[in-house]
């Protein structure tokens, strides 16, 4: 026999034999699997210096540093004079159970006393402001808002409207002598601009990328809305009011209105808003225009081509019915000396938005020009390049005159003016929707330094146009 017996050592000096193997029988082999995509992730800046975003329960026995609090809050009043008056409104409460510091809608302001203890002062100051400024705008009320509207009311929804407001006030807020807290969210996180507001990023931007990483983040009800269980509630100690918290407001306005140079232009913007907000004039003056129009007795009349259905009632009978056609819309335009071109043009774009409102029908849309005389009736279908006569004094009378006179006779007529003008004595026996532009309490008639300007009329219906 060849070879190697079991059990038996090979001979010295004899080269090993291998052992042959049956062959294997060759099998396909899958084709390799393409690696699965990683997932992108945005870089978010972590809690602040020396926080893991918890609760200080890992020190129960660490006391709220009061002095360095107060210490942070009057180096903010420094900084930031205007903001004076909010910073002392806010009461502070301790609490272990808030990350950071938050606030409520009611000006309370609670404080985790460790991290007062691990923050530096010109930070803690920098939080101050951050706080108080989401009371500021309303940030409560407006998310509330938002989410209503929109019907958001998801489980991440809170962060999200916190992280949007926190993008809205942390542009404009930081810097000359401010430095800005280690933590801070910035729009430039998820690459958009600077100088949105809350309700822009939150239509524009999902942040579903910056959650996991900002979870610790919580400045309480008094970002977005939502009441958390640390928070006293309407009923608890140390809330303000809701005239103390306007009166709060209207302080801080009349501060940054007073000395605007020392404010940034967002303050600024929200100083001129905050007690007189911009009214959406636009849809206004749209749902006005169509709630004249389908008023009783306008555009209405009866028709032959579909009979009544009582017709069925009376043999033999056939009855017309009561059929509603476009109404007839007819816009009087102040052109006087008094309207300055950009209201001209403002006026110009409502008659579009006119036509829109009644349809698309523009052939049934006419405009008036008038100052203390009015021109003739322009059908809209045939004004791309309309002019606008006038200059001179107002008298919005001659407008309406003018209106009624035509034939068909308009259903709706519409007046854009700034009201300093005498009104038609009677009614007119069709309705009437006055687009006013705003002037202050004092304006006078450019002629006649004597003459008070009379108030629209109680049978017209109003609309300031912004």
């Amino acid at each position: 026999m060849t070879g190697v017996a079991e059990g038996r050592r090979p001979l010295p000096g004899a080269p090993p034999r291998p052992v042959p193997r049956p062959n294997p029988m060759p099998r396909p082999y899958p084709m390799p699997r393409p690696a699965p995509p990683r997932p992108v992730r945005v870089a978010v800046p972590g809690p602040p210096a020396g926080s893991s975003g918890s609760p200080d329960r890992d020190r129960p026995g660490l006391p709220l540093d009061t002095e360095k609090l107060l210490a942070a809050r009057l180096h903010a009043v420094r900084v930031r004079p205007y903001l004076a008056a909010a910073l002392f409104a806010l009461h502070v409460m301790e609490d272990r159970s808030v990350p950071t510091m938050a606030v409520d809608a009611y000006w309370r302001c609670y404080v985790s006393p460790g991290f007062v203890a691990r923050t530096p002062v010109e930070e803690l100051a920098g939080v101050w402001v951050h706080e108080v400024s989401h009371l500021l705008r309303d940030h409560h009320g407006r998310g509330e808002r938002y989410a209503r509207e929109h019907q958001e009311h998801g489980p991440g929804e809170r962060l999200r409207r916190n992280i949007a407001a926190d993008f809205e006030i942390n542009d404009d807020i930081y810097g000359e002598g401010l430095p800005q807290p280690s933590g801070a969210v910035r729009p430039s996180l998820l690459r958009l601009p600077e100088g949105l507001l809350m309700e822009e990023y939150l239509r524009t931007a999902s942040m579903s990328g910056l959650a996991a990483g900002l979870a610790w983040l919580d400045c309480g009800s008094g970002a977005d809305g939502q009441a958390r269980p640390w928070e006293l509630g309407p009923d608890g100690a140390h809330g303000l009011s809701r005239q103390q918290r306007d009166a709060v407001r209207f302080r801080v306005a009349e501060g940054i209105k007073g000395r605007p140079g020392n404010a940034p232009e967002g303050w600024r913007r929200w100083a001129d808003e905050a007690f007189h907000p911009p009214q959406p004039w636009r849809q206004l003056l749209g749902a006005a225009v169509r709630s004249a129009a389908a008023g009783p007795g306008a555009g209405q009349d009866h028709s032959y081509r579909r009979p009544s259905r009582r017709s069925a009632g009376v043999p033999g009978v056939l009855l017309p019915s009561l059929r509603r056609t476009p109404p007839r819309v007819c816009v009087v335009i102040d052109t006087s000396g008094s309207v300055s071109d950009a209201e001209l043009g403002s006026a110009l774009l409502e008659v579009a938005a006119i036509s829109r409102a009644v349809g698309g029908r523009r052939d049934l849309v006419s405009v008036i020009s008038c100052d203390a005389a009015a021109g003739i009736a322009v059908p809209l279908c045939r004004a791309e390049h309309m002019e606008l006569i006038g200059g001179g004094g107002t008298d919005l009378r001659s407008g309406f005159t003018r209106a009624l006179r035509s034939r068909p006779r308009p259903d709706v007529i519409v007046a854009l003016t700034d009201g300093q003008t005498p009104w038609p004595s009677a009614q007119p026996p069709c309705r009437t929707v006055v687009g006013l532009f705003p002037r202050p309490a004092e304006a006078v008639d450019e002629e006649d330094p004597d003459y008070v300007p009379n108030s629209p009329p109680s049978w017209a219906r109003v609309v300031t146009i912004g």
